[in-house]
Parts: C-alpha cells; sequence; structure tokens
C-alpha cells in the first residue's frame, strides 16, 4: 500500500503578548478559523488517515484538534523534534513512522514544511501559508523509503485559496 503524507501547517499565531514564548503562542481570531474550515475541506475531499502527529506547540496543538474534532477522533501523537526542524529532522521522523499506518497528517511549523514538501516532492511552493495542506504520495510500502524527491505532489490547498469575493 502506498504511502501518503499531509503536511499541515498550524493556523496564524497570536503576537499579541510579547513576553509569550514561541512555543506557548495560540492561534488568533483567523487561525480558529481557518484551521476547522480546513479541516471541513479534507472531510469534503473524503480524506481518510490513520495517524495524527503534531509538534506539541501551542498553535500546532490547536490546529491539530480542530482536525480531530472534524473527523471525531481524538487521538494526537505529539512528537517534540517537529517543532523548529529542519528537512532532516522531519525525514527522520517520517522515516520512524510506523508502517501499518498508510496515511499521515503531520502538524507543524514553517520553514520547516515548506522545505520540507519541496525536498521531497516536486510541489515547488513557494510558502505554504498558515493553514495550508500540503498533500504527497509516496510509493512504497515502508515510510522507511522516503526520501528526498520520492514523493509526489497531490493537493496544495489554503484558506485563501477558495476565498470567495
Amino acid at each position: 500500500m502506498a504511502k501518503q503524507l499531509l503536511l499541515v501547517r498550524h493556523g496564524k499565531s497570536d503576537w499579541g503578548n510579547i513576553d509569550l514564548k514561541d512555543f506557548d503562542r495560540p492561534l488568533n481570531k483567523r487561525g480558529k478559523e481557518n484551521a476547522p474550515e480546513m479541516a471541513e475541506r479534507l472531510v469534503n475531499r473524503g480524506f481518510k488517515f490513520d495517524l495524527m502527529l503534531s509538534s506539541p506547540a501551542k498553535r500546532a496543538k490547536s490546529t491539530a484538534k480542530f482536525f480531530a474534532e472534524a473527523y471525531q477522533v481524538d487521538d494526537i501523537n505529539y512528537e517534540e523534534s517537529i517543532y523548529e526542524a529542519d528537512t532532516n529532522t522531519l525525514l527522520k521522523v517520517v522515516n520512524s513512522l510506523d508502517d501499518a499506518a498508510d496515511t499521515v497528517i503531520m502538524f507543524g511549523h514553517n520553514p520547516g514544511f515548506t522545505d520540507f514538501a519541496n525536498e521531497l516532492s516536486d510541489a515547488d511552493v513557494y510558502n505554504i501559508p498558515t493553514a495550508g495542506m500540503v498533500l504527497m504520495n509516496f510509493p512504497f510500502d515502508s515510510w522507511k523509503m522516503v526520501s528526498r524527491g520520492t514523493g509526489e505532489l497531490v493537493f496544495f490547498d489554503y484558506p485563501k485559496n477558495s476565498d470567495e469575493i
């Protein structure tokens, strides 16, 4: 069974409190609107997944929770190393995923996620905006096989993609 990886960048975060550590920044109003909207869009596509993995940073966690609610699941795995990860670190996370999970949603941050999408596939994405999603297919049975250039972009979607004027 081929593998699918959906990268979801956290929703827009709140910079209102300058005393907060970056890790603890919450979603702002727009983030709280965009994240469930994108989750809903995913549900409407008929997208299904086996595993949710998220950075433990507050804004990523909150984004993941909106997706979990939309899918009526409550099992989110938190992986410390996704926070502030570069492409090498993200690849290690992906390579160590359980092969029983064919489709994985990962919630995290830029610039790592944009770089990672471009490194793994022909995505050629300039920037994954907040609450943006990139889905890639890999023709392997094992996550260990995923490496640079082995993925194929299925879709790239983000909140402003469908803003009706």
